[in-house]
């Protein structure tokens, strides 16, 4: 994969040092690491507001939700890093913003980009207090994306989504695309009308379908941008796409549920399958359409 062409965005927080230096939350009623790591290890990344993962964990643990799970993120200028991690996030970030600009433009919208924050370690937000092991999300509290990098060394070192440091930039890629996408569904109007609907379910398993259904579209949605970029930008490498699908089938719920628990329970699914991750990438990058990405009203997935 190569970045020479794209414009690095200026919307990019950094809070790695200020973060690393805060720690982790404490006191009554907080979720003890080990909790908060097999929450990470179970979904990998939940996508969307992590709160509603980590509030079925107070179940689990007894305790109640902490102050600090629904606080503001600290004030961080935007820019663009200085260093080659903080680079390549800008400059993907920056080619998603102008991908959903022209995309938004062409049907008469204004696309609105979403901030992204990096942290290191864990990092106060609107939706849940942010940790490295929940993965990145994007919280539409606040329409940010909060991304701790140390998780792209856990996508080769605990996930075998790639090969090699090299390999993994296109997977990286993939997911900054991935959660920009849910920023693309609110703007769309889709999230809100979606978390509505969760919320009025009948039941955890119908609400975990619709979770899978806005997670495949993003996937979807991740596939678009690539396809629009390489028209422009033909930045991808022989394999790259390939290397995205790894990623895609390394995340799967059912491979997640098979590792960690031995076994799968698909009405616990929430970012669909293997199977279902790559397919709906694919459908995006083929078509470079939104037309194609309708998971809400497929009638399979």
């Amino acid at each position: 994969m190569r970045t020479d062409d794209f414009r690095p965005s200026d919307n990019v927080e950094d809070d790695r040092e200020a973060s690393a230096s805060r720690g982790m939350p404490g006191g009554k009623g907080g979720l003890g690491i080990g909790a908060v790591i097999i929450i990470g290890l179970i979904s990998w990344y939940f996508g969307i507001d992590p709160s509603v993962l980590l509030n079925g964990a107070q179940i689990l643990t007894g305790g109640e939700a902490t102050s600090q799970q629904t606080s503001q993120a600290p004030p961080v200028t935007a820019g663009t890093p200085s260093d080659p991690t903080g680079k390549f996030v800008a400059l993907v970030l920056g080619s998603t913003e102008d991908v959903w600009t022209e995309i938004f433009a062409a049907s008469g919208r204004t696309y609105h980009p979403p901030k992204l924050r990096l942290f290191s370690g864990s990092e106060p937000t609107p939706c849940a207090f942010a940790q490295s092991a929940m993965g990145p999300f994007y919280c539409p509290r606040d329409q940010r994306i909060y991304l701790d990098t140390s998780f792209f060394e856990d996508m080769q070192r605990k996930f075998g989504a790639c090969s090699n440091s090299n390999a993994c930039k296109f997977s990286e890629a993939y997911v900054i695309a991935h959660e920009v996408g849910h920023h693309v569904q609110d703007e769309l109007g889709i999230l809100p009308r979606v978390m509505q609907a969760q919320q009025a379910s009948s039941s955890k398993v119908e609400a975990n379908q619709l979770q899978v259904r806005v997670e495949l579209q993003a996937d979807c949605l991740a596939g678009i941008w690539a396809n629009r970029a390489q028209q422009k930008y033909k930045f991808l490498d022989p394999g790259d796409v390939d290397q995205a699908l790894q990623t895609a089938s390394a995340i799967g719920d059912d491979r997640l549920q098979k590792e960690t628990q031995g076994y799968v329970v698909p009405d616990a699914f929430t970012h669909g399958t293997s199977e279902q991750r790559k397919r709906w990438f694919m459908n995006g990058f083929n078509s470079g359409q939104i037309s194609a990405c309708n998971t809400l009203s497929a009638s399979t997935l």
